[in-house]
């Protein structure tokens, strides 16, 4: 995944999208786009 930017959808009672979105950021990612969402 070297180099290829990232969408980050995240769930609100799972994983929040900003906490997925810093693990990635930290391992050199590039988020383009996040979101935490309700599924039901």
């Amino acid at each position: 995944m070297d180099d290829r930017k990232v969408i980050v959808l995240g769930e609100r009672d799972g994983i929040p999208g900003p906490t997925i979105a810093e693990c990635l950021e930290a391992s050199g990612r590039e988020i383009v786009f996040q979101k935490t969402e309700c599924f039901v």
